[in-house]
């Protein structure tokens, strides 16, 4: 098949073996790649119901059709039975790793077992080796890097863990080159769980495209149309959302007790540009340059070389713990980085932490050290007992759902989670919508699954008006549409940046002339439909049921600021757009899909 590498490789670290399998076509047709793919891995060849840190559990780095070519702003995607809430989990990350495993020959790599000692993989083309990792055991990623492409040379590419995976905190994330993260999840838990610390890759084959010429003619129409249309997001990266975020009040405040910071422009775009960004940088084929390389040059943290704050960081590292300088924000994140910490999870952490200590829940003599929100060495003190599973960061590195329920004394009402994540950097008071999309997200409360406040601030989806946020009309028709989509975009495994610059016929007409398969939009939509409901079989099978999507006790509270202030969540109308989301999926009222619904889907 063109465009795919059209092999997969397995690695059993208990049995220190590797073998090929072939990628069928079958699974191709039906799920494409990405996302897709590395799902139907999962559900067909994960036993049911294993502790993720189970040695059986799998770990599958996936690419999508148009990974490695030139095709603009295409990621990798790793998968596993997530360690934090016992669900799928795909993580996605830019930068080089995963075209390097695509150039080595591979379309993915799925990876089981166990072994006894700290260990990395060398993938050199058909070349694997499972090497012994003592040595690099306990470093951070930076380091990590810096002495493995010393040892094997700087074309390496690599992804490796950090200490919080290493200690299996159950939001350790997966760091890819060149420090480009799989944030979500805790699939670097699983990554520890296995004494994997790293995986270098070198490749040196290429790619064959069907129709070379006319594939090229689209992707330079698309590079040219993306980079035109996201001028913005490459000056300014995806802090350029602070502002509307913030007005609206969606922005994350001292544990999204508001959503409105009062010291937002503090942590604004334009503070970052002026006192720490050098210069920008780009993942593989991507002409957007939104990533920020740059210094702090001032303060505690002075010559800290570090990557830019994203949105998402900005408002859990930030106004969420109450951090208003860009110098202190910047060092969280590098700090994250090296430790190897989701920052969306550990600033709900923190955030959750802080406000629990300030209620009498968690004495001084617990946490080690006196905290507040804006304390920042008392919350770099925190990010590392986290990671190092010391004191009551053995707790901590549960995360907030688990953690609030060993603390107890009404811990459990501060706790923000949904369906067991750490809610992201949109708070979803003031908007029904995206309240929905959370509670229905296929790995937990996330954004990157649906994002129905754009339509509700826009007024229009598909030619339809659309009532603002606090009307459930037409959200459960738009989180649908939207999950649909974004499965089959991720099994393109896309870059959401990308997305708003990109036309869905775009990728439709890249992806004919690499792969020679020409599709609609509407079998590219039933394709994500069916991607989202296997997800949704996964979960089933490993334990979801219905009333694990809940809004926690926070967002039941009337907003008090932003211009959708005093909105909160009622049971009756979540019932509501429940009961429809359900019946427009074809699923029975517990959620759970009809076998009417799967044979259509080519399910069963």
């Amino acid at each position: 098949m063109y465009a795919y590498m059209n092999k997969i490789l397995y690695i059993d670290l208990t049995q220190k073996k590797y073998y090929f399998k072939e990628l069928q076509q079958e699974i191709v047709e039906l799920f494409i790649g990405g996302k897709g793919l590395g799902l139907k891995l999962l559900y067909d060849e994960l036993p049911p119901k294993l502790d993720p840190f189970n040695e059986k559990n799998l770990l599958i780095f996936v690419s999508g059709p148009l990974t490695g070519t030139l095709a603009p702003s295409m990621r990798g995607c790793v998968i596993s039975k997530s360690p934090l809430n016992n669900m799928f989990d795909d993580s996605y990350f830019g930068g080089h790793f995963i075209q390097e495993v695509k150039y080595a020959g591979y379309d993915a790599i799925v990876i089981s077992g166990k072994s006894e000692t700290p260990v990395f993989i060398l993938i050199e083309d058909d070349n694997v080796k499972i090497l012994e990792a003592d040595y690099l055991w306990g470093l951070d990623t930076y380091e990590t890097y810096d002495v493995l492409k010393g040892k094997l040379g700087k074309d390496v590419k690599i992804a490796c863990i950090g200490p919080a995976g290493e200690n299996l905190v159950k939001y350790a994330l997966i760091d890819c080159d060149p420090h480009r993260q799989a944030g979500r999840g805790g699939l670097g838990a699983v990554m520890g769980s296995k004494k994997l610390k790293a995986i270098a890759v070198r490749g040196s084959k290429g790619i064959k495209i069907k129709e070379p010429k006319l594939f090229f003619e689209e992707v330079k129409k698309a590079h040219e149309f993306l980079k035109e249309s996201t001028k913005p997001l490459a000056k300014y990266s995806t802090l350029i959302n602070i502002p509307f975020s913030n007005e609206m009040g969606f922005f994350p405040v001292r544990n999204y007790s508001s959503g409105s910071f009062e010291k937002r422009s503090s942590i604004n775009y334009d503070q970052h540009d002026k006192r720490v960004w050098l210069r920008d940088s780009a993942c593989a084929a991507c002409p957007i340059h939104c990533s920020k390389l740059g210094v702090i040059r001032r303060g505690a943290y002075k010559g800290s070389l570090c990557d830019n704050v994203e949105y998402e960081t900005a408002g859990l590292l930030g106004g969420n713990i109450g951090i208003s300088n860009v110098e202190d924000l910047n060092y969280l994140n590098l700090l994250c980085d090296k430790l190897g910490l989701d920052t969306i999870s550990a600033g709900g952490v923190v955030g959750f932490t802080i406000e629990a200590y300030k209620n009498g829940l968690i004495s001084k003599e617990d946490l080690g050290t006196d905290i507040d929100f804006g304390n920042t060495k008392a919350v770099a003190f925190l990010l590392n007992q986290i990671a190092y599973r010391k004191g009551i960061g053995n707790i901590l590195a549960e995360g907030v759902l688990k953690a609030s329920s060993i603390i107890g004394g009404g811990a459990e009402k501060l706790a923000v989670t949904i369906q067991g994540y750490e809610v992201p950097a949109w708070g979803p008071r003031g908007s029904e919508g995206m309240g929905l999309a959370y509670l229905t997200g296929d790995r937990g409360g996330c954004h990157q699954r649906a994002f129905p406040i754009a339509y509700e601030v826009e007024g229009v989806w598909q030619g339809q008006p659309v009532e603002d946020g606090k009307s459930i009309n037409l959200k459960p028709e738009i989180v649908i549409w939207e999950q649909n989509l974004l499965a089959a975009l991720y099994s393109l495994t896309i870059c959401e940046i990308a997305r708003g610059g990109i036309t869905v016929n775009q990728y439709l007409d890249m992806f004919k002339y690499a792969t020679g398969r020409d599709i609609d939009q509407d079998e590219f939509f039933r394709i994500g439909e069916r991607i989202w409901n296997l997800a949704r079989l996964f979960n089933i099978r490993e334990g979801w049921k219905q009333n694990y999507s809940a809004m926690p006790s926070r967002f039941k509270e009337p907003l008090p600021d932003g211009k959708m202030k005093g909105h909160y969540f009622e049971e009756n109308k979540l019932s509501q757009m429940m009961l429809r989301y359900n019946q427009l999926r074809g699923w029975d009222e517990n959620g759970i899909p009809t076998n009417e619904k799967l044979k259509e889907l080519r399910l069963i």
